[in-house]
């Protein structure tokens, strides 16, 4: 359901949205009053790494566009990422796993960085 009615999605790495990030992602939703759904998807690369991304999905372009300029990410593709919607929770990821500490204003906690 969220795919359909919210499918512009973009993706951040679960451990980047805790903490004081989290509190950063909602204040930039509510003083855009920008509608967003999150859901849990775990990326799995060819190497076999595998790590939970969180998916911010929003109903309209423009919102997930501004979401996308501000705190960067990936651009998830409900029909293209979840194998035309038979890999429900999984989005398999091409290359090799390279983890991600710093994007836009958000960075992984100190603490979460080991």
């Amino acid at each position: 359901m969220i795919d359909r009615d919210m499918p512009y999605q973009v993706a951040l790495p679960d451990d980047i949205c805790t903490d004081r990030n989290f509190t950063l992602i909602r204040r930039f939703l509510e003083e855009r009053r920008l509608e967003c759904r999150t859901r849990a998807v775990i990326a799995v690369w060819e190497d076999g790494k595998q790590e939970q991304w969180r998916l911010h999905c929003f109903g309209d372009r423009a919102a997930a566009a501004a979401f996308l300029d501000h705190f960067g990410g990936i651009v998830f593709d409900p029909k293209r990422d979840r194998e035309n919607g038979r890999a429900r929770g999984v989005w398999r990821r091409q290359g090799a796993y390279e983890r991600i500490l710093d994007l836009g204003p958000l960075s992984v906690p100190e603490a979460m960085r080991n």
